[in-house]
């Protein structure tokens, strides 16, 4: 991506790495954002290509329902274990190359369920895939706080919003392959061949960012930092009430409001479709207002819409509340991973830790919301998310970090703050 309009060195260029302290062009960080863009969007077309075929999966492994729940645990519980050592492999390799090979790593193993022909070979199948795609995650999320400082603008909003962009489409291709009733195999692997050459060419444009030679490498597992606690605290909330609508929206209006198969469908759809632009749009609210308050705005939203779900008594009602449930839960995430980036000396284990944090709700929320309908109703399951909305409500300050709030803008930065050597980037200034 550097041209000789760009401020690195000439050394550094022909070599594909940018010296510590080198800024970057405005024009250069312009054409960075669109390749992580089109990184973030390749991580979720994937997942969007693998839900559609969940139910040909299980008929191709022969395993009941309860089976497939418990294979269904395994991708986050290899993303919890291996999501922490993201941070040693780009400080190994340098940002871009380990970016290049943990994204093509989660990209092929998207084959690897569709050729599972029993239970334990889809639960090692779907932790290889949980583990591919965390550490991935935790890797493009700190390239991407890392462009964030650079930019002194959000951006991770906008940029989740393309993994929501990338996830619509996989599903999309998923869905018309489930169609003509395709062969998951001969699916996936055409998928995980196209995305990967995406992933491949998209990488290319990241800022090869490398750690000064003295630094130590962070520790292969850590517990989370205290910093990302808090922070991973409101993003629980935010993916668990993501997740419990994403989950139990249909069944919801189907079973609570009584509407038909169809329409109770098309309210899922309609809830994503909310998120992604919401997230798109996200970055311009934030840049306006500050983390805190759009958070604060986000949790009043989502829970109006919490309170709307619980009380609807129509299926209108009931869609318009999913709808601000959308809206208010999803720029939460992205703010926690910028909020983890800067809160202190380890940027990677703060967002390892966050992504851990976030990770386990949305493992917890499907089968939470089931257990508490069962002793209760779908009702109170959804007044237990609509508690959590306002949580973000309350919580919403611990995300201070994520940004300079918009009256410091500008405001002069000492050298060298705010950055990600624990993630494998040099110290830089701001362009």
């Amino acid at each position: 991506m550097e041209s000789a309009s760009d401020s690195a060195g000439d050394t550094a260029r022909h070599r594909g790495t940018e010296p510590p302290g080198s800024p970057a062009s405005p024009r250069l960080l312009g054409r960075v954002r669109l390749a992580v863009a089109a990184v973030f969007a390749v991580h979720g077309a994937v997942t969007g290509s693998f839900a559609t075929r969940v139910p040909w999966i299980q008929d191709h492994a022969g395993i009941s329902a309860g089976q497939l729940g418990l294979a269904l645990a395994f991708p986050a519980i290899g993303a919890s274990v291996a999501m922490p050592l993201a941070g040693r492999i780009s400080h190994r390799f340098g940002v871009r190359t380990a970016l290049r090979g943990l994204l093509a790593l989660w990209t092929l193993s998207l084959v690897l369920p569709a050729f599972s022909p029993h239970l334990v070979a889809l639960c090692g199948a779907l932790f290889v895939y949980g583990a591919t795609a965390g550490m991935a995650d935790v890797a493009m999320n700190a390239v991407g706080v890392e462009l964030e400082k650079r930019l002194d603008r959000s951006i991770l909003s906008g940029l989740h919003g393309m993994w929501s962009v990338g996830a619509l489409a996989g599903s999309a291709a998923g869905t018309m392959a489930a169609h003509a009733e395709l062969d998951a195999r001969a699916h996936l692997s055409a998928a995980a061949a196209v995305l990967t050459l995406l992933g491949l060419a998209a990488c290319q444009g990241v800022l090869d960012l490398r750690g000064e030679p003295e630094e130590h490498p962070p520790p292969r597992f850590a517990l989370p930092p205290k910093s990302a606690l808090a922070i991973g605290a409101v993003g629980f909330c935010a993916v668990f009430a993501e997740g419990a609508s994403l989950d139990w929206s249909a069944v919801y209006l189907r079973d609570a409001i009584g509407t038909s198969a169809g329409l109770a469908a098309a309210s899922t759809t309609a809830f994503a479709c909310t998120m992604a632009v919401a997230r798109l749009v996200g970055d311009a609210v934030v840049d306006r207002f500050g983390p805190v308050r759009t958070v604060r705005a986000g949790g009043v939203c989502a829970t109006a819409g919490g309170v709307l779900v619980v009380t609807a008594a129509n299926p209108a009602m009931a869609m318009a509340g999913f709808a601000l449930l959308g809206v208010g839960v999803a720029v939460v995430v992205p703010l926690a991973f910028a909020a983890a980036g800067r809160s202190g000396p380890a940027p990677s284990q703060a967002i390892a830790g966050v992504a851990t944090i976030t990770y386990a709700s949305g493992l917890i929320a499907p089968s939470a919301m089931g257990s508490i309908a069962d002793a209760t109703s779908l009702t109170v399951s959804f007044g237990v998310v609509t508690a959590l909305a306002l949580g973000l409500v309350l919580g919403a300050r611990v995300l201070r970090s994520a940004q300079p709030e918009p009256a410091r803008r500008g405001a002069p930065q000492a050298a060298g703050a705010g950055t990600a050597a624990d993630t494998g980037a040099a110290v830089a200034d701001r362009p």
